[in-house]
């Protein structure tokens, strides 16, 4: 991945950070509705964008703080086409909105970057389905043509990467990828597993992992887990394989439950900042290319404070 390393100051091992758990944050501690889960919704006008410019600066104050790297990742986990269409936006309009999510950040990025601070703009695709429980699954073709528009708009917004979350299955992992490839961008790709540590298709993620890599060459610049807790996964990653070092980033939700019982849940379960941050600190002695950190459901500025001290110390 030598080629993107000027453009992706995360490759060289300084510590990054990036956001909590956005949708969560707006719902439960904002007060805010968000159909479908889509805080793109926020985009279209000015009082929406002026929650996400807040959202996202008391995460760029804690990177300030503590000299580290941050990652802004677009509001846009919901904005693809079929999400869109439920929530009633035309093709053009949720067009402008992904590219009004990566402008905000390209504003952010020149108010706040500093050498101590460098930031990556990064466009988020989400899955296409339920990022819980898919309904159907796309052949690698279909997923590499659903996602490939957004994947363009990134491009031509000027985003650094994509990254791809809480992918359920490795055909639409590889699509994105090929999408990504075909419009010459970085693509990091972000699984999520259930409580037993296998994806929600029933795959082992080290098995995801090489699948999608034998397809594309090897071609996300990185691998993240999201949207589950470390006591879910910490199991499988002992013993020092090699496909660990496939693994840079890491976004934990706060709460120990499984994605049943999240869906299902009318409360915030927050967890504990702390005990989240600690299990951070373990599994980087683990994850020998863990340098990217945040959050996902229920975590907030604070999740993200604490794991930003644990693995400084």
């Amino acid at each position: 991945m030598a080629k993107y390393r000027d453009r992706l100051p995360q490759l060289a091992g300084k510590l990054f950070l990036t956001d909590g758990g956005l949708e969560t944050t707006l719902i439960f501690h904002e007060g805010l509705e968000l159909p479908c889960f889509a805080a793109f919704n926020l985009l279209k006008d000015a009082a929406g964008l002026a929650i996400l410019n807040q959202y996202f600066r008391r995460y760029i104050e804690i990177a300030q703080k503590s000299g580290l790297g941050f990652i802004l990742e677009s509001a846009t986990w919901r904005a693809s086409a079929d999400w869109g269409a439920k929530l009633g936006y035309p093709e053009a309009e949720l067009g402008d909105l992904n590219q009004r999510a990566i402008a905000m950040l390209h504003d952010l990025r020149h108010e706040f970057e500093s050498p101590a601070t460098p930031m990556v703009i990064s466009g988020c695709i989400g899955p296409r389905g339920d990022g819980y429980n898919p309904a159907s699954f796309m052949s690698d073709a279909e997923a590499e043509d659903y996602h490939r528009q957004q994947a363009q708009i990134f491009h031509d917004a000027d985003a650094d990467m994509i990254a791809a979350f809480t992918l359920t299955y490795p055909q639409e992992a590889i699509g994105i990828v090929r999408a990504a490839q075909a419009v010459g961008m970085p693509v990091a790709i972000s699984f999520t597993v259930e409580t037993d540590g296998r994806l929600p298709n029933g795959q082992m993620l080290r098995d995801a992992i090489t699948q999608v890599d034998g397809a594309t060459g090897n071609g996300p610049v990185y691998y993240m887990i999201n949207c589950a807790h470390p006591i879910h996964f910490a199991n499988l990653l002992e013993g020092g394989e090699n496909w660990f070092t496939r693994i840079r980033g890491l976004r934990a939700n706060s709460s120990t439950k499984s994605h049943k019982e999240l869906d299902e849940a009318t409360s915030l379960d927050a967890g504990d900042p702390i005990d989240l941050a600690e299990r951070y600190r373990a599994l980087m002695a683990r994850l020998p290319s863990l340098n990217v950190v945040g959050g996902c459901c229920g975590t907030d500025h604070r999740h993200v404070d604490a794991i930003c001290q644990a693995l400084r110390s």
